[in-house]
């Protein structure tokens, strides 16, 4: 297994993309390791997107080669840009877009989506209108001023991120830094959705241990306050003790913020 910091190298030349999709959302009740965790997450989206505004412009930091949280997003915002680090990740959303037949199937999960808004049938018109919402598959880099460079963007009215920047630092300075520099990327006003874990050291794909920065709930919201954030709420999720062969996360968190007009 992997020791130490796994890096964006690392992401680009040992990371799965298909496997980790297969082992964590292969359906809607994600990895049975894990319990109601990406129920928790689906769950609390769709209800996040249902009960407000409509947005513009939305924008995903470290999709990796997930397209559930641009699914709970769709019909919601007008245009969506997602973005990755590693050419892998990318690569697979890719393939979804272009209805590749090698593509991972998404639709279990657009059908739990759609239930959960009302209406299960509607799945096949959720996907439509998501590869017509997306305008952009981007690289991201976090710990970049301009994490979209050299891409430049209009401020997004939503700015969404899940389980990226633990990942992708190895340090609390290194996470403060990496949170500043994609608030740049959202409007004052904006809002942002961040799915983050508490005190987890790594996370296993295909036998691989990679790296997460271990934080707890108080850091946490310092951080998000220090970035200019008001914090409006959040849900929490309590990982069973089992999930230790896959990770050792504590807890999740899905908080729900809005950047201070001055920030």
């Amino acid at each position: 297994m992997e020791s130490g910091f796994t890096d964006g190298d690392c992401y680009e030349k040992k990371f799965n993309s298909r496997i980790y999709l297969e082992t964590y959302y292969l359906s809607p009740l994600g990895n049975v390791l894990e319990k109601a965790f990406l129920p928790f997450v689906l769950t609390n989206l769709v209800k996040t997107f249902s009960s407000g505004p409509k947005f513009r412009t939305l924008l995903e930091i470290g999709c990796g080669p997930c397209l559930h949280l641009a699914l709970t997003a769709s019909g919601h915002a007008e245009q969506i840009v997602v973005s990755d680090f590693a050419s892998n990740n990318r690569q697979e959303i890719e393939l979804w877009l272009q209805n590749d037949p090698g593509a991972f199937d998404w639709s279990p999960i657009a059908k739990y989506v759609c239930e959960l808004e009302g209406d299960r049938e509607k799945w096949t018109e959720k996907e439509k209108k998501l590869r017509d919402s997306i305008k952009q598959v981007l690289k991201c880099d976090v710990h970049q001023t301009n994490p979209l460079h050299p891409v430049e963007l209009e401020p997004a009215d939503c700015l969404v991120t899940s389980l990226c920047l633990e990942a992708a630092c190895k340090d609390k300075a290194a996470y403060c830094a990496a949170l500043r520099n994609v608030t740049s990327l959202l409007k004052p006003g904006g809002v942002l959705i961040l799915i983050s874990v508490l005190n987890e050291s790594y996370y296993i794909v295909d036998e691989l241990k990679f790296s997460c920065l271990k934080f707890d709930q108080a850091f946490l919201e310092s951080a998000i306050k220090e970035a200019g954030y008001e914090i409006d709420g959040f849900e929490m999720f309590v990982a069973p003790d089992h999930v230790r062969s896959v990770s050792d996360c504590e807890a999740a968190i899905l908080l729900v913020a809005h950047k201070c007009k001055n920030a």
